[in-house]
């Protein structure tokens, strides 16, 4: 087998690519919709395609959607070890990925049946006014509770008439004792402990791009609209101090040139900078004044179409117009955007999602010849190792279409190990594997049973913290599993009874684990004048 060409004072390039079947086809994995108003996933758009592949064909009325954009996971893709049982031959001791599939043909999303009725709330709830102010009534959602089960808090319910294709709610944070959600064109405070609303900042239009990051005093950037007709650009800024309430400044995101068209801008923050990436161009700016720092234009050499921040680390991903418009990835100070190291993937190779910036971890692939790596660079931006195991995981992680590449909510990084879910079957249980980088081989693995779903929320204190999916008969957990491995804690246990359905209908949700209690929302409504769910939390 022949491996990919070498950039010039390059390690060599992960061994192990093979001419691999196409993606899957669009719209796989959402469940129809079920009978419980407050238990339906929203009717949402299709998924983001890999890096390069045109948009999907949009489904036939009827037919089952894909996740919801802002939803952390794209395309299915699958690391296997074993390459005999796929038929192929490996070279040297490299990551193989392929896209799910048995060669040949795209492979058909399998029928999908709706799921078990959920029974309603036996209590009213709380309508709202389309702004969150909805609440299902507690004592009702703790009907049927079991011994050893904690209580749902509270659940919120909104009612907005919007546009068809519904609007989004991707944004959720927890400050202190406070979980602030995104609707539409506000963002609204909740206390933790009882659901009530503590304050709500309204936006001029649709609120169009956040970031689930925050500075160290609970500060982050949220982008909005330059008007409410439907070729309005996603250029606003606005500074909101989440702690207080507050608007601070607001600005234009100033054009990189000619062909800054500022389409579905994504949003990192490392220190004070925030860093706004949009459709091949990107700039930096400093959140405690607006000022820009640094952006596409005045960088040197290879262009950088976007810059990827997370807490203290941001990295530039460059395009090189050379023949082959080679790819480069770089460090970038969070203040300057200067690089003291480069790394060039191969020729025609692009980053389709980071799963960490420290270490560096980089889900790369040849779209023309469906090859695709996990890579782990070390501090000095040189190749360390290549990841693989058995599975099929969920490594795309761009959410929506034409936005850049982020950093992966699903993918956790802690003490040289890199924790990752597989992809469940439909009606089957998933799995995470925990992955050695200095090795790149899987120490272990822990399923999460009886057709459930392991979610991974962060690592910490040496334990890895995840969530495990309710089912419409049996509530949800947060668990914690001992970093080497072995049986895990549990930490909070959602009741059973009238909240389990509520809670599993939650699909794909944003999900945080804070000071011991459970958030869950929704990432899109439909937005059709009727009830929906928006955030529901658990605790003690």
């Amino acid at each position: 087998m022949t491996e990919p060409p070498q950039p010039p004072n390059q390690p060599p390039a992960p061994s192990g690519y093979s001419h691999l079947p196409g993606p899957p086809q669009p719209g796989y994995g959402t469940p129809p919709q079920g009978a419980n108003p407050y238990a339906q996933p929203p009717t949402q758009p299709m998924a983001q395609p890999g890096y390069g592949y045109p948009p999907p064909v949009p489904p036939a009325p009827g037919a089952p959607q894909g996740p919801v954009p802002g939803g952390p996971r794209g395309r299915r893709t699958a690391v296997i070890a074993a390459a005999a049982a796929a038929g192929v031959l490996l070279a040297g001791a490299g990551a193989f990925f392929v896209f799910a599939g048995d060669g040949g043909d795209d492979p058909k999303p399998a029928a999908q049946s709706a799921p078990p009725a959920a029974p309603q709330p036996t209590g009213t709830p709380d309508k709202g006014d389309g702004s969150g102010n909805g609440s299902g009534a507690a004592e009702d959602l703790n009907a049927g509770r079991k011994q050893g089960e904690d209580k749902a808090l509270w659940l919120k319910t909104v009612k907005i008439d919007g546009p068809g294709s519904g609007v989004d709610s991707g944004g959720q944070w927890v400050v202190g004792d406070t979980v602030v959600k995104s609707i539409w064109k506000d963002l609204v405070a909740y206390g933790a402990a009882d659901g009530k609303e503590k304050w709500k900042l309204s936006f001029p239009t649709q609120i169009c791009s956040v970031t689930r990051q925050t500075t160290a005093d609970a500060k982050t950037v949220v982008m909005y609209k330059d008007g409410e007709s439907e070729s309005a650009v996603c250029n606003q800024m606005r500074l909101v101090d989440l702690k207080a309430g507050k608007e601070g400044w607001s600005k234009e995101v100033p054009k990189e040139g000619l062909f800054d068209i500022m389409t579905s801008p994504t949003l990192g923050i490392a220190g004070d900078t925030v860093a706004v990436s949009r459709s091949g161009t990107a700039s930096a700016f400093r959140i405690s004044t607006g000022d820009k720092l640094f952006g596409s234009d005045g960088a040197e050499g290879c262009k950088p179409g976007a810059y990827v921040a997370h807490r203290t680390k941001m990295i530039a991903i460059a395009t090189c117009y050379d023949d082959n418009l080679t790819t480069e990835v770089s460090d970038a100070d969070p203040v300057t955007g200067k690089k003291t190291w480069t790394y060039r993937l191969p020729a025609k190779h692009k980053v389709t999602s980071v799963h960490s910036l420290d270490p560096v971890i980089l889900d790369v692939g040849n779209e023309e010849k469906k090859e695709r790596a996990i890579v782990v660079l070390g501090p000095d931006g040189k190749q360390r190792t290549t990841v693989s195991g058995e599975g099929t995981f969920e490594t795309e992680c761009t959410n929506g279409l034409f936005r850049s590449v982020e950093v992966c909510e699903t993918s956790v990084v802690d003490q040289n190990t890199l924790y990752m879910p597989t992809s469940p079957g439909i009606g089957k249980a998933n799995e995470i594997v925990a992955f050695d980088l200095a090795t790149g081989k899987a120490k272990w693995r822990t399923p999460a049973g009886d057709g459930r779903t392991l979610t991974p929320i962060r690592a910490e204190n040496g334990q890895l913290i995840a969530y495990r999916r309710a089912t419409p008969d049996q509530g949800g957990e947060v668990v914690a599993f001992p970093a080497a491995g072995g049986n895990p804690t549990a930490l909070l246990r959602s009741p059973s009874g009238t909240a389990a359905p509520v809670e599993a209908a939650f699909y794909k949700p944003k999900i945080d684990y804070v000071g011991g209690r459970l958030y869950l929302s929704t990432a899109l409504l439909r937005a059709q004048g009727t009830d929906e769910k928006l955030l529901m939390v658990f605790g003690k």
